[in-house]
C-alpha cells in the first residue's frame, strides 16, 4: 500500500528520458567517488577530529563552534566533508525517482534502491568513526564501504545503459567472465592491504597531543609489500583475461573499458612507487584513494559489460524476395 502511494506520488514528477537517467547514474558514480577523496582530504589534514562528535558537529550544535581546543580549518574540512552528505543522498534520491518513475525494470530497481540504503550505512559507519576517536578499522571499514558504493553504482549506471525489453548477450566465455569476478576479487585484497597501509602510515586523521590516534602496529614496511604484490597479482589477473578475451574476439565496448582498465591501474601503480620513495606526500594520498576509486568503478563497468542486455530487431525484408511472391 506504501509503495503504490509511493507509485502515485512519483508519477507527478516529469518523465525522464535514457539520457537523463543515465546522467543522474553517473552523478551517483561521481559523488559515492568523490566522497571517498574528500574523506582523504580530511584524513592528511588531520580534520577527522574537526567536528567532534556525530550526528552534531559539537555537542548542542550541528554546525562548527569557535573553540579553542579545535582549529577553524579543521572544523571547516571535516564540516564540508559531512556536508557533501546531502549531495549524495540528494544523486541518490534522484536516480530511485528517475527510474521509478520510468518505470524500469527489477533489477535496475533493485540497483538503485541501494544507493540509498547505502549512503545511509556509510553514515553510521563514519558517525562510529568519529564516536570511537577515529580507530584505524574503523576508517578502514568507511573507505572499503565506500568502494562497495562505487561498484555498486557504476554497476547501476550500466544497467540503466541497457533496455528493459533486451535479451540477454553474453560477451564473453563463462571462465574469461568468472576471470574477471576474480580479478574483482583481487581489487578487494589490494584495496583492504591499501588501507592497512594508511592504518600504520603517518596520517593518522588527527594530530592532537590529547587525545592520541590509535594506529595499527604492524611494520608499514611489511604492509607496503603485502599491497604492492597484491597489486601485482591483480595487473596480472587482468592481462591475462585480456589475451582471453582478444582470443575470443572482443567488442569494442567491452575493449575500451579493458583498456580503460588497465591504463588506471598502471597509473595507480605509479602513483603508489613515487609515494613509497617521497615518504607519502599527502596530495598523493588523496589521488591514491581516487585512483583506487577510479579502478573500482573501471572494473565493475569491464564485468557488467561482459553480460549485457541488447534489444533484437527483426531483419529487414529483403526487397527481392518480396517482389518474387
Amino acid at each position: 500500500m506504501l509503495y503504490r502511494a509511493f507509485l502515485r506520488l512519483v508519477d507527478k514528477l516529469p518523465l525522464p528520458s535514457l539520457r537523463v537517467q543515465r546522467l543522474i547514474a553517473l552523478a551517483v558514480v561521481v559523488s559515492q567517488a568523490g566522497i571517498s577523496v574528500t574523506g582523504a582530504v580530511v584524513r592528511v589534514t588531520a580534520s577527522g577530529l574537526g567536528c567532534p562528535t556525530w550526528p552534531q558537529c559539537f555537542p548542542g550544535s550541528f554546525t562548527p563552534v569557535a573553540v579553542s581546543e579545535v582549529p577553524a580549518i579543521h572544523q571547516a574540512v571535516e564540516f564540508s566533508n559531512r556536508l557533501l552528505t546531502f549531495l549524495v543522498t540528494l544523486c541518490a534520491a534522484a536516480v530511485v525517482l528517475a527510474v521509478t518513475r520510468a518505470r524500469r525494470r527489477r533489477e535496475v530497481l533493485v540497483y538503485a534502491w541501494l544507493m540509498p540504503g547505502g549512503t545511509v550505512v556509510q553514515a553510521i559507519i563514519g558517525g562510529i568513526t568519529v564516536r570511537t576517536g577515529l580507530l584505524w578499522w574503523t576508517v578502514a571499514t568507511h573507505l572499503l564501504a565506500s568502494m562497495v558504493m562505487v561498484w555498486l553504482a557504476m554497476v547501476l549506471y550500466a544497467k540503466i545503459g541497457e533496455p528493459d525489453d533486451g535479451i540477454e548477450a553474453v560477451r564473453a566465455p563463462a571462465p574469461l567472465r568468472w576471470l574477471t569476478a576474480l580479478a574483482g576479487v583481487a581489487l578487494s585484497a589490494v584495496l583492504v592491504a591499501g588501507t592497512l597501509v594508511t592504518a600504520a602510515g603517518p596520517h593518522a586523521g588527527d594530530k592532537s597531543i590529547e587525545r592520541q590516534v590509535e594506529r595499527l602496529q604492524v611494520e608499514i614496511v611489511t604492509l607496503v609489500h603485502l599491497h604492492s604484490q597484491l597489486l601485482v597479482g591483480y595487473l596480472a589477473l587482468l592481462v591475462g583475461l585480456s589475451f582471453g578475451l582478444f582470443a575470443v574476439g572482443i567488442a569494442p565496448a567491452v575493449r575500451t573499458r579493458l583498456f580503460v582498465l588497465l591504463a588506471l591501474v598502471c597509473s595507480q601503480a605509479l602513483v603508489g612507487v613515487v609515494q613509497y620513495f617521497t615518504d607519502v606526500p599527502a596530495a598523493l594520498v588523496v589521488v591514491h584513494v581516487g585512483g583506487a576509486a577510479a579502478c573500482t568503478a573501471a572494473t565493475a563497468a569491464l564485468w557488467a559489460s561482459l553480460r549485457t542486455r541488447e534489444r533484437v530487431t527483426a531483419p529487414k525484408p529483403d526487397p527481392a524476395t518480396q517482389a518474387a511472391a
